[in-house]
């Protein structure tokens, strides 16, 4: 079955948009089973760093395969530079890893990354975007509190039993300023 012709249309507009936010040599594209060792690897590297390593090349790979979950790889050139890797569920995305290399943070890399991500699921009717973080990383958590993501909890112990995670959320269909829904009483409903 093909793609209704408004999905299509939709789709083409994010890709015409997303080629034009990044500088000429970097490209973004879906990630390759062949990518899933260098993610892996970046993964420990940059996210992972003093906790238990669970992001295998084995579990990146069947998040490559899976078709609920799409990992995006940022190159320069041939260099894998960044990558995302999101869920997709039938209410809510949820942004598993981020990461881009230190000499590539800072220049549009991440939130072009966060931005392909959010229009594909808009496209797919998904109207929210949750996800968590070190308690410690507090760059990252400005970099997504200027996307927009806000507090929605903490997680004591949440990574590997040795450090909290923030959780953060955001209402994608309401614009970056938004007001974030109180997922506290969603979550318990």
């Amino acid at each position: 079955m093909s793609p209704s012709p408004d999905i299509e249309a939709r789709f083409q507009s994010l890709f015409r948009r997303a080629a034009n936010m990044l500088p000429d040599n970097l490209t973004v594209r879906l990630a390759t089973l062949a990518d899933s060792a260098e993610i892996a690897g970046l993964s420990r590297e940059l996210i992972e760093t003093g906790l238990g390593w669970s992001w295998t090349r084995a579990r990146v790979a069947r998040n490559i395969a899976s078709a609920v979950t799409t990992t995006l790889a940022a190159c320069d050139g041939e260099r894998l530079i960044g990558f995302a890797i999101m869920f997709f569920g039938d209410e809510h995305a949820h942004l598993n890893l981020l990461a881009v290399r230190p000499g590539y943070q800072r220049s549009g890399v991440g939130r072009h990354l966060v931005g392909w991500l959010e229009e594909s699921a808009l496209v797919a009717g998904i109207g929210s975007v949750r996800l968590e973080l070190r308690a410690s990383n507090r760059g990252a958590r400005r970099f997504y509190e200027r996307l927009g993501f806000a507090e929605i909890g903490r997680l004591p112990e949440y990574y590997g039993g040795v450090e909290t995670a923030v959780r953060m959320a955001r209402d994608i269909r309401r614009g970056t300023n938004a007001p974030v829904p109180d997922w506290r009483r969603l979550l318990r409903g």
